[in-house]
């Protein structure tokens, strides 16, 4: 009953048919799989973590009349492997389909979005933001975008392998690259991502990855952020607001932030149904002391200083119940631990 489509092509094509999660793009990430049955045109995203346990990245990616028995398909699965169930990046969509099948649902945090043919770096709001990007540039940076302004060839792909490396040596030795609810930056003519990169006196000091965004969230997802520890301020800022200009004059609808887990949580937000009290003291004891797990507090404020157009939350479900061994995989699984 189940296969695993390794073409990212035949994934794509899936994701431009019937996806409308403002992050499906994470689905093309390499070492994701993808389940699917004869007959149904979509798929799950998922990968397994340990012997007893399986992860689902983001909605059912299918025709509505499909997703029920594509679900149902995967639980047959799972079933007969044994495997306990968590999925994660649900939408507010995805809550009656998975509170139906018995999950216990939590908000897991909130996704920003800025709507791109109102948004304007002009006015008071943005006022320190121009003055970084003025600093920024009088120190001599310019930003490009790989692969259309310069070559993304197998020398610039090394010096920003170069870069990943000083960047994650500079959070410290025990940090590890948080993985599978973030994209990749693909290698060069590998992939639908676009990758933009400030320079300084030609050298790369920070970088950008956005993904596609398909469906009701067209547009681009801002994704994997490097950026060297000696950068001058406002590389980053930078980046952000010449990428934004560029979709814009090419009539993008949507920029989207993606995911910050463990903040923008609200009582207004729990799940009609299948709301799981466990569920939700775990999400806020992380809230409140698992910086260490992931820096939400920072991240939310940097999506909140560009005045997002709107927040919505997201959400997790474990099934067939919320039990320590499935968070521990999961933490392992993204290598928050």
């Amino acid at each position: 009953m189940r296969r695993d489509l390794v073409e990212p092509a035949a994934v794509l094509d899936i994701l431009r048919r019937h996806a409308h999660h403002s992050s499906a793009a994470l689905a093309l990430n390499r070492d994701n799989r993808h389940f699917s049955v004869p007959g149904i045109d979509g798929l799950i995203v998922y990968r397994t973590a340990g012997r007893r346990h399986a992860v689902q990245l983001g909605s059912v990616y299918a025709s509505p009349d499909d997703q029920k028995r594509l679900l149902d398909a995967f639980h047959t699965w799972a079933g007969k492997e044994g495997r306990r169930l968590c999925a994660v990046q649900l939408t507010r969509a995805d809550l009656e389909l998975y509170g139906a099948f018995g999950y216990r649902l939590s908000q897991l945090g909130a996704s920003f979005s800025i709507a791109l043919d109102a948004f304007r770096l002009s006015g008071r709001k943005f006022e320190k933001v121009r003055n970084k990007l003025a600093r920024s540039r009088r120190a001599g940076i310019s930003v490009v975008e790989a692969g259309a302004d310069v070559p993304y060839d197998e020398r610039l792909a090394a010096r920003l392998d170069a870069l990943d490396a000083r960047w994650l040596a500079g959070k410290g030795r025990h940090v590890k690259k948080i993985e599978f609810m973030v994209g990749e930056r693909d290698l060069p003519g590998g992939g639908p991502r676009r990758l933009f990169v400030a320079l300084s006196e030609g050298e790369p000091v920070a970088y950008v990855s956005y993904s596609p965004a398909f469906g009701r969230e067209a547009g681009w997802l801002y994704d994997i952020t490097r950026r060297e520890p000696t950068a001058p301020p406002g590389a980053v800022d930078l980046i952000f607001v010449e990428a934004l200009q560029r979709f814009q004059q090419e009539g993008a609808v949507w920029l989207h932030m993606g995911l910050t887990p463990f903040c923008e949580l609200s009582a207004g937000h729990r799940p009609p149904a299948g709301s799981h009290p466990g569920a939700e003291r775990l999400v806020r004891y992380v809230a409140e002391h698992g910086d260490w797990i992931y820096p939400a507090r920072s991240q939310s404020e940097y999506k909140r200083k560009w005045q997002p157009s709107r927040v919505e939350p997201e959400y997790v479900g474990f099934y067939p119940a919320v039990s320590m061994g499935t968070v521990w995989r999961l933490l392992r699984l993204t290598r928050a631990l």
